[in-house]
């Protein structure tokens, strides 16, 4: 026979592992310097600024 589970502590612990997997998404998405977001942002301005250099006009 199998092994008796608690069915609780299952749903606990898969629950700690998901809150665990949001939190470090969170840490990757907003824990960043000023400067880090600063150059971000101006490299996504600069690849704006490039594609639009890029376009061709239409007659």
């Amino acid at each position: 026979m199998g092994d008796v589970v608690k069915l609780r502590a299952v749903r606990k612990a898969k629950a700690r592992v998901s809150r665990e997997v949001e939190a470090q998404a969170n840490r990757a998405k907003f824990g960043r310097t000023k400067g880090e977001k600063l150059r971000e942002a101006q490299e996504a301005e600069r690849a704006t600024r490039q594609l639009d250099g890029a376009k061709r006009e239409e007659p």
